[in-house]
């Protein structure tokens, strides 16, 4: 008797993110409790990794000796900078336990070491008690936040864009940008605060150590808001079909993904050196180079950060309608344009001069973190997009954002230029524009098995998005 044909299995999801004439259409319900879990959680780990820069003329005091206060910020921006160098290995091994085990469980991790190294930066004991051994304590616990941040970013947006519909993702993938400058503003705010309620006295004796104590009952609690989430539905789809990979990728990705790879490294570069010239840096240069006092400088970043998390969900929308290589280009050359001029701004040794020269870097900032967000997920195939992304967008900032703080310091004390930071950037947002020239369009890239294997190319097949927008 012949047996009659068994019906292939039908997921039990709602949706996947193949083919957009057949799927179902999207769980929006899902969609923001997935997009709340990742801003929630990337608010707190980026709140913990920020508080480090903005109290970064304390920590100089603190935990270093020395009879220069230009030194003294050297040495706390380059233990800034290892924790950067540390990226990259986080990208690799977590983003290959990402495509591994899944990105829910990942992330969990991460949030987890990120609120602890913290922490314990919280209760160090200073030079005067302990000695070198205060900074090499301080180093390792910024080693563990490095390898921490290089896990998070990456997997937080292709989690949360693996949920996206095809012609929404800049949209949600914004919520992850805007969870950085809000975490940034998050960790200016209390610095603001603290600094005008305990006066500078109390802040270097003991007050610079209460944001990072913070974080222990914050990472307890995107801890528990991650733990509650399902796994992406792309690596699910992957897992079923049994095509996850099974080894580290890491050989696999370089080998076939190197050139998207550099090409969008090249890019991010200018994503990474704005950011942190934007919301770290700034601080001290207005500080030590201008000479405002802290209350005002604190007061105009947090400013300026809190507006840089206000338009980042519309340039998001933005970046939808336009595509992103017009996204790219827009951003380059906004900071091309603005570098100097706002420099130039901030250096008129007022309130409001320094909040102008904030604004005026911060829109080609945002602009460059939001396309660079959605650019992770969609140049990248499924099987090893977690890798992929973490090692691009890590070793990016491992070169351009670790070091920014401490270059711009060398730049001004060896050129005696105060705009020389502003110039570097400016520099950089001419190569973005020449790795942009060679970035193929990928807005609306079908994701998923089968259709996102391959690298990209300049004739990438995009999703037609009039014949059914509202799903993935």
């Amino acid at each position: 008797m012949t047996t009659p044909s068994q019906p292939p299995p039908v997921s039990k999801r709602p949706y996947t993110n193949n083919d957009p004439e057949t799927q179902a259409p999207i769980d929006r319900a899902n969609l923001r409790k997935v997009t709340f879990a990742g801003f929630a959680g990337t608010v707190v780990e980026w709140f913990d990794f920020a508080v480090y820069g903005f109290m970064a003329s304390t920590i100089a005091t603190t935990f270093f000796k020395s009879d220069s206060a230009v030194s003294g910020l050297l040495q706390t921006f380059a233990v800034f900078a290892v924790a950067f160098a540390l990226r990259p290995l986080g990208g690799a091994l977590f983003g290959m336990l990402g495509d591994r085990l899944g990105r829910k469980r990942v992330l969990v991790i991460t949030v987890l070491l990120m609120s602890g190294s913290t922490a314990a930066i919280g209760i160090l004991p200073g030079y005067d008690q302990i000695g070198i051994w205060a900074a090499v304590l301080l180093t390792i616990a910024r080693c563990v936040q490095g390898l921490s941040a290089g896990g998070e970013y990456a997997g937080a947006v292709t989690y949360v864009i693996e949920h996206a519909p095809s012609n929404e993702r800049a949209r949600w993938g914004s919520a992850m940008p805007t969870a950085t400058f809000a975490a940034f503003a998050a960790a200016a705010a209390l610095s603001f605060g603290l600094s005008a309620g305990l006066g500078q006295e109390a802040m270097n004796e003991w007050g610079w150590r209460i944001p990072f104590l913070i974080a222990a009952p914050l990472g307890l609690l995107a801890f528990w808001i991650r733990r509650h989430l399902n796994e992406s539905p792309l690596f699910q789809d992957i897992k079923d079909s049994q095509e996850a990979t099974e080894h580290a990728p890491i050989r696999q990705t370089l080998k076939v993904q190197w050139r998207e790879m550099m090409i969008l490294a090249g890019y991010i570069s200018l994503t990474a050196l704005s950011f942190y010239i934007f919301s770290t840096y700034m601080t001290t240069f207005l500080r030590q180079v201008v000479g405002l006092e802290a209350t005002p400088v604190l007061l105009s970043n947090l400013l300026a950060l809190t507006l840089a998390a206000v338009i980042a969900p519309f340039l998001g929308k933005v970046c939808d309608k336009i595509g992103r290589r017009r996204t790219m280009f827009l951003s380059a050359i906004l900071l091309g344009l603005t570098a100097v001029p706002g420099y130039l701004v901030a250096s008129n040794g007022s309130f409001a001069g320094a909040l102008t020269g904030q604004i005026m870097i911060m829109f080609g900032t945002v602009t460059a973190n939001v396309v660079t967000a959605v650019l992770l997920t969609e140049v990248f195939p499924t099987k090893v997009r977690y890798t992929a992304s973490g090692i691009t967008y890590n070793v990016s900032y491992a070169i351009f954002g670790g070091t920014a703080p401490f270059a711009a310091t060398w730049l001004i004390d060896a050129t005696d230029n105060p705009i020389s930071p502003a110039i570097y950037l400016t520099v950089i947002a001419v190569g973005a524009v020449i790795a942009t020239s060679l970035m193929p369009e990928t807005s609306g890239r079908r994701l998923g098995i089968g259709h996102d294997d391959e690298a990209i190319t300049a004739s990438t097949p995009l999703v037609n998005k009039k014949t059914n927008p509202k799903t993935r």
